[in-house]
């Protein structure tokens, strides 16, 4: 790709970039699979020419399908979802005449690791919670179930397993959902919200962060994992997630800049947690924040160069 005049972006190894008069070529590739878009039509054709030349390769047309998410466009936006993968996972688990479920997991279920628990077939387990998290793709209402059941990969019980099967419930309630990325006209610009459940994990007392990223009014990222450390406050858990949401929105921002876009205005952290904010302000050295020392400075940093804004957002919103 580099000797044909592309270069590869640092922010994503797997796309490849081509610029010339005004316009721009996009090359991505997964394994053997690979998407070519852009706005420059000849340039489109001799790279798909070139690269029949050095590979044995199929020119599928027009984007419908990439591996296993279906794909279709409208004078609205581009719609993703991954119905035919859902609706197969359902056939051969057996769950395709289940009674649905309107929600992905029970309110205020708190799974753990029970001595007296009964156990259940743990490669099964494995097995449907992997299918499930590649189901995540295009489904974000999954991912705070999936990062609380893949938690237990290791030593599942009846109740994990009961867990696992209410999500395939709520996939027959909504097979066809997915993510509608909406014609916008405005620059790009970063939103991200942020949140934590604080010493949530019965087992560790760990906490939980959540976070999902809009660009331009589109959502793009998203994520809810266990925090790999115990906080001693709820401050501390949303103000450790406040750093890592900040190198996501970081990443995304390097992409843009790398497609051709650069944000004209700072990127919007909402957080509701007044305390982790006045800290990230108002970083004085205290025995309440110097055991995150390091995220108290690369927050400081970001805030004085107009990077990032923390705006004030009420718990309720």
């Amino acid at each position: 790709m580099t000797t044909f005049g592309y270069k590869q972006s640092n922010s994503d190894h797997t796309l490849f970039l081509k610029k010339r008069h005004g316009k721009i070529t996009a090359f991505i590739v997964y394994v053997d699979d690979m998407i070519v878009t852009g706005n420059d039509p000849k340039e489109m054709k001799a790279l798909k020419e070139y690269l029949s030349k050095e590979f044995e390769m199929k020119d599928l047309g027009s984007l419908k399908y990439f591996l296993g998410i279906e794909e279709s466009r409208s004078s609205k936006g581009i719609f993703i979802s991954q119905r035919k993968y859902d609706v197969d996972l359902l056939h051969e688990t057996g769950m395709s005449a289940c009674q649905p479920a309107d929600t992905p997991m029970e309110e205020g279920l708190k799974l753990c690791i029970e001595t007296s628990q009964v156990p259940v077939d743990r490669r099964r387990y494995q097995r449907l919670v992997g299918r499930l998290m590649y189901l995540a793709h295009t489904r974000p209402n999954l991912a705070y179930a999936l990062s609380i059941v893949s938690q237990f990969m290791h030593n599942p019980g009846e109740k994990h397993m009961n867990a696992v099967m209410r999500i395939l419930r709520y996939l027959k309630f909504a097979p066809g959902k997915g993510i509608l990325f909406s014609k916008n006209t405005n620059k790009p610009n970063i939103e991200v919200y942020t949140d934590a459940d604080w010493a949530r994990a019965v087992d560790d007392r760990r906490s939980t962060s959540g976070y999902f990223t809009f660009v331009g009014g589109n959502l793009v990222t998203w994520r809810s994992k266990k925090q790999n450390v115990v906080t001693r406050s709820s401050a501390e858990a949303e103000y450790r997630g406040m750093a890592l949401r900040i190198c996501e929105a970081m990443w995304l921002k390097f992409l843009l800049q790398d497609l051709g876009y650069s944000l004209k205005q700072p990127i919007q952290l909402y957080c509701d947690n007044k305390v982790a904010c006045d800290i990230a302000h108002y970083p004085v050295q205290h025995d309440c924040t110097k055991h995150v020392e390091v995220d108290r400075f690369f927050i400081k940093e970001k805030l004085d160069e107009k990077i990032v804004e923390l705006p004030n957002i009420r718990s309720e919103d």
